[in-house]
């Protein structure tokens, strides 16, 4: 399950790793647009994969709970639409869902690759991107990513569908958070990863800070939502540390992450005035 809104180069590269895979495994793939768009039917009908689009675009929260309603199969994997899944990978999710039959959800490894070599960085900063690493072993984990995970029906029977009204950071996690709450297990599974990609249009400074302080926002919100945002005081502090991460270690992740932390302190000012 793929969902999707209007970046057809991304989604092609994605389903071409993994059609074949869906094959042998003969399994359905199926695309969500979020929101209707004929590039995008042009590039689910070239690869063959099953195409539900949503009439005018509610999020990705809602293109998943479309997907889970539309889809036949059991366990349900999601994906996002700029992975890259090497060969074996479906194949190692699949068996680590068979091993585990008293689970109910299930992740891997998700790798940044920032093609063209994205930001000059430091050493000491992860990738600007959604990643995912928790060792060799299998082992049971509080969160996995929706960007690389499996859900078996029986949990969105148990826990209900994603909140749509989330938009941004915290979509899956709050889902995670309900099911963990009824005693629910996550379960990593080392050998089924994936490459999480940005093209190096998409891995310049400037593209990934805007995506970051839009990130930012969404953090800050679905903290507050939590009733966990951190205070004003806090959240200028830790922009200032930003900049002079910049400043010290010469590192443009240090930009980045700036952006990030600016976007949270604009919404934690939108929200002091509201």
């Amino acid at each position: 399950m793929i969902p999707t809104r209007a970046r057809p180069e991304y989604l092609a590269v994605a389903l071409a790793s993994v059609m074949p895979q869906a094959t042998r495994a003969q399994a359905e793939v199926l695309v969500i647009s979020d929101g209707e768009d004929r590039s995008t039917l042009a590039v689910v009908d070239r690869y063959g994969a099953r195409l539900v689009a949503l009439s005018q675009s509610a999020g990705a929260n809602a293109a998943r709970n479309a997907g889970v309603s539309a889809a036949h199969g059991d366990p349900i994997v999601l994906i996002d639409d700029d992975v890259d899944a090497p060969p074996g990978w479906l194949d190692a999710l699949l068996a680590g869902v068979a091993d585990t039959p008293d689970c109910d959800v299930f992740g891997g490894p998700i790798r940044a690759r920032l093609e063209g070599g994205g930001p000059s960085a430091c050493g000491r900063e992860s990738a600007p991107i959604t990643t995912l690493e928790l060792g060799a072993a299998d082992r049971d984990v509080a969160f996995v990513w929706s960007a690389n995970m499996a859900i078996r029906r029986r949990a969105f029977e148990q826990v209900g569908p994603f909140d749509e009204a989330i938009l941004g950071r915290g979509e899956e996690e709050d889902w995670q958070r309900r099911y963990g709450a009824r005693g629910g297990r996550v379960r990593y599974l080392a050998n089924a990863g994936l490459d999480h990609r940005r093209t190096a249009s998409d891995a310049t400074v400037r593209a990934l800070a805007r995506a970051a302080y839009a990130q930012g926002r969404a953090a800050r919100r679905y903290d507050a939502r939590k009733g966990t945002p951190p205070s004003i005081p806090q959240e200028l502090r830790t922009l200032a540390g930003c900049v002079w991460h910049i400043i010290r270690r010469r590192c443009a992740i240090g930009v980045v992450l700036t952006a990030h932390s600016a976007g949270r302190m604009r919404e934690a000012l939108a929200g002091e005035g509201s």
